[in-house]
């Protein structure tokens, strides 16, 4: 089971629309996939159709038991309306687990122990993550083999980048090896001057851990919202398609390096 999470210290710039759309190409070849909401705004749980304010249980509800089993872990595990795929959904109560958990020893390993229960379940796991740096993200990038940082190619986005390899470097230092980590550009307009200079930016910054590729602007991947579905099973021949499928199989192809 790879355990994959998407993540970074800043808002808007395509984490729950990668999460989807890698899911859904990932489904679409017959992988069975699990994916996390960390967020407590709860944007990938609202898009798959669930309401997080009327689930019984929620991500928040594993974090209160340490001892959860793996029949308690299953009762979260929430099927979607797509073959092959399945959600842990997120609540807003996640918002209150560092003040109520993040003091106690070991958090930030938790979601590393449960996803242990089903990993003869999944041929991959992804984790949506908020873009604040608490116990929520923590527990995402302990738990993960490779991270995966969607960057809009603007100039502020650039900026949250900063921080987020910053936070990468202090929890390497803390668990003794390097993350496998892949830059990932997004929203990128060839029409503008900002998101070409914010490009080869990233390029020259992060050397060697940009992916060649880039997500491009697309109107259809609104539209895919809001029909619920990845674009990939929404509209295959779309750009936003093409370019996530050029990124999962670069993904796939280097996944042991």
């Amino acid at each position: 089971m790879k355990i994959w999470t998407i993540s970074n210290q800043k808002g808007g710039v395509g984490k729950t629309t990668t999460v989807i759309s890698i899911a859904g190409l990932l489904v679409d070849r017959g992988f069975r996939v699990l994916l996390i909401d960390t967020d407590p705004h709860a944007s990938l749980t609202s898009y798959l159709q669930y309401d997080s304010d009327q689930l019984p249980v929620s991500l928040y509800d594993l974090f209160q038991d340490p001892a959860t089993t793996k029949a308690e872990l299953d009762q979260v595990i929430l099927p979607t309306e797509i073959n092959n795929l399945s959600l842990i959904p997120a609540s807003m109560s996640l918002a209150t687990l560092d003040r109520v958990l993040g003091n106690q020893e070991g958090m930030g390993l938790f979601l590393h122990k449960q996803l242990k229960l089903v990993k003869d379940d999944y041929d991959f796991v992804l984790i949506d993550c908020p873009p604040v740096l608490g116990v929520m993200m923590v527990n995402a990038l302990a738990a993960c083999e490779r991270i995966l940082i969607p960057v809009q190619t603007e100039f502020l986005a650039s900026k949250g980048l900063q921080r987020m390899v910053q936070t990468l470097g202090i929890m390497q230092h803390s668990r003794g090896d390097d993350f496998n980590y892949c830059i990932i550009p997004t929203m990128f307009d060839k029409r503008t001057r900002a998101s070409i200079n914010t490009l080869e930016e990233l390029k020259s910054t992060y050397r060697g851990k940009v992916w060649n590729g880039v997500i491009p602007i697309d109107t259809k991947f609104r539209d895919a919202s809001l029909a619920h579905l990845p674009i990939s099973l929404y509209i295959k021949s779309s750009r936003g398609s093409f370019a996530y499928e050029t990124l999962l199989n670069y993904l796939l192809q280097t996944e042991h390096n």
